[in-house]
């Protein structure tokens, strides 16, 4: 299979973008994570689902006021493909390690190992921003994830 160039250089700038926006979750408690979705952006969990970057961001909020947790969300099998001009769709897996303390922790394996689907548009000003992001679990175990009680 022939793959282009520009679709090897839109994998690679939207597989950036999702390593930013994870890294900013697990170092930074998510405080710029609303800022990668359109206003009216839709992040889809397990869980629970958050419409809007408000919403999203309340959610952060919600987790950064639990207290100490340590988490890593590591990505891998990033594919993403251009569905139409100025329009992305991502599938990719999250590894999701996670425990409520401070470093160092007790080593386990993933709490979680998710199917994501993103959907992407371009923005003439901010670049490409999520306008739905929705995790599949696959595999569960051990430590819960993070979840308010709605």
């Amino acid at each position: 299979m022939d793959i282009s160039n520009e679709r090897l250089a839109l994998t690679q700038k939207l597989h950036a973008l999702v390593i930013d926006y994870w890294h900013d979750v697990d170092t930074n408690w998510g405080h710029k994570a609303p800022d990668y979705y359109t206003p009216d952006g839709v992040f889809v969990g397990p869980a629970a689902s958050y419409e809007g970057r408000e919403k999203v961001r309340a959610f952060y909020k919600w987790r950064e006021d639990r207290g100490a947790r340590t988490v890593v969300h590591s990505v891998h099998n990033f594919q993403a493909m251009l569905t139409e001009p100025g329009k992305a769709t991502c599938h990719w897996f999250l590894m999701l390690y996670g425990a409520d303390g401070t470093p160092v922790l007790p080593t386990h394996p993933p709490i979680q190992i998710a199917y994501m689907t993103d959907h992407l548009i371009l923005d003439p000003k901010d670049g490409w921003l999520l306008t739905y992001r929705k995790f599949e679990t696959w595999f569960e175990g051990g430590t819960p994830t993070t979840n308010p009680k709605i």
